[in-house]
């Protein structure tokens, strides 16, 4: 080698050595950045679960005089309608303030957790027939309605979950026996021993609610007989929870069963929930129905893109608790559904999923219906990014969008003033500022656990990320 290529060898590996040196650099640096902004956000969220949620909700919400908790509260937070007592919402309370005090480590919520339990127990479960009541009135009492009595598997699903947490929390055996009882009492009266699954609708002695029962809703009425997904999830994330507590050989066959026909049946080859579905899990659709009447129906076979995200991260949690080993069909069902809401029912301008999409028959393109940004929509929205983010970092759209939606939910949703957040998406739905707070279907337990989740993901502590199978 002569000397002016000695010389031009010698610049080029200076050259490449420090091209080499910059990209190193600058890898480091990105990934400092990364981790930067990581811990950000989680101080955000932690702050926000703390500050902005759970102080919103209690002690204000504790009913001091009848027990449980108050339902209904203005936009400030001002106690304000009838206070009526759901099994889903005093559950949904009882749960929380559960995962609260173990997730922060904070004795303060045993006592709200028990204040719940205790109303549930002596006031919402039926002594003579069993099973928790839907609904009762503040002091405990049938309400003044028809078919005051009424129970549905979704409710007492809502009551394991509760109990199976306070159980977890506080070993008290009195919880865990009422939520072994209520397992079995919905096996006695709600579960469907030839074509499996649950009914849902049930009257006071369990047998099963007849079409003609005074008070139903039509939608109710129509669907007398059907199952539905909405149960059944939560039927699944109950079991899941109860499974943790107590590994029973009956609960882990049922478990199971709800496993495979939510994500082998109830999940279309779209990837998406059919709403309703008759008793032997025949779909039920209006699409091919008359305009007219297809709209008057929306309500049984729309795309839920709330309840599809959710559905991912549940069957998730339950193939984890079950010990499922590599168990891809889960997870490319579960990617597949959030891919789906991702790809139709998100807003790519501003971040958060929109409440309802619609297939024509025969259509492979979605028609939005209503393009609200429901409140636990996006929460469910938060924790399904960020855990798809998890089990597969080389699909960087999923932290992208995480990232989004967080922001979304900073500016539209969180009230940075009175606390909680709103009932839907100010960017949509501005007059909603001024909505109520709190009723018997608005509680804290879907951003309060997406928001304690993302803070163990963000942290490398959910059992869920360790592994993408």
């Amino acid at each position: 080698m002569n000397f002016l290529y000695l010389k031009m060898y010698r610049k080029l590996k200076f050259v490449s050595l420090f091209s080499f040196a910059v990209l190193l650099t600058n890898s480091c640096q990105n990934n400092k950045d990364v981790v930067t902004q990581e811990r950000e956000i989680v101080d955000e969220i932690e702050y926000s679960l703390k500050n902005e949620l759970l102080n919103a909700w209690y002690p204000i919400t504790l009913d001091t005089v009848y027990g449980g908790f108050l339902s209904d509260f203005r936009y400030d937070w001002h106690p304000d309608g009838p206070q009526n007592k759901m099994i889903v919402t005093q559950a949904r309370h009882v749960w929380t303030a559960s995962q609260a005090s173990m997730f922060l480590s904070d004795k303060n919520y045993v006592k709200i957790a028990s204040h719940g339990f205790q109303f549930m127990k002596n006031k919402m479960w039926d002594n003579e027939y069993g099973g928790f009541f839907m609904l009762r009135n503040r002091k405990g009492d049938a309400p003044d309605k028809p078919n005051p009595d009424e129970k549905t598997a979704y409710g007492n699903a809502f009551a394991i979950y509760a109990l199976s947490a306070y159980y977890k929390l506080t070993g008290d055996s009195s919880a865990l026996n009422l939520a072994m009882k209520t397992f079995f009492w919905l096996e006695a009266h709600s579960h469907d021993p030839q074509y499996k699954g649950y009914f849902n609708q049930m009257m006071r002695d369990g047998s099963l609610v007849p079409s003609d029962t005074k008070g139903l809703r039509k939608a109710e009425r129509i669907s007398v007989g059907w199952k539905d997904q909405n149960s059944s999830i939560h039927l699944m994330e109950a079991f899941t929870s109860l499974y943790e507590v107590w590994p029973d050989s009956l609960l882990r066959t049922r478990l199971q069963e709800l496993l495979t026909i939510i994500r082998d049946t109830i999940v279309t080859e779209k990837g998406y929930l059919t709403l309703f579905l008759q008793k032997d899990w025949t779909p039920v659709s209006y699409r091919d129905s008359s305009k007219w009447l297809r709209k008057k129906r929306y309500y049984f076979d729309h795309v839920s893109f709330g309840h599809d995200v959710e559905t991912a991260y549940l069957m998730l949690e339950a193939s984890h608790v079950l010990g499922i080993q590599n168990d891809t069909c889960t997870y490319r069902i579960a990617k597949k559904m959030v891919d789906h809401a991702l790809n139709n029912g998100w807003d790519n301008h501003t971040g958060g999923f929109w409440y309802e999409g619609y297939y024509l028959s025969n259509s492979k393109a979605i028609k939005i219906i209503d393009d609200v940004k429901n409140w636990w929509v996006e929460a469910e929205g938060l924790n399904a990014l960020l855990l798809m983010s998890k089990l597969y970092p080389d699909e960087v759209e999923y932290y992208k969008a995480f990232e989004k939606q967080w922001i979304y939910l900073k500016k539209y949703l969180i009230d940075h003033k009175y606390g909680d957040w709103y009932e839907e998406g100010l960017d949509n739905s501005p007059r909603k500022k001024r909505a109520p707070k709190a009723s018997v279907w608005k509680i804290n337990y879907h951003n309060s656990r997406a928001l304690m989740n993302c803070i163990s993901m963000l942290k490398g502590e959910s059992e869920l990320d360790i592994q993408n199978n």
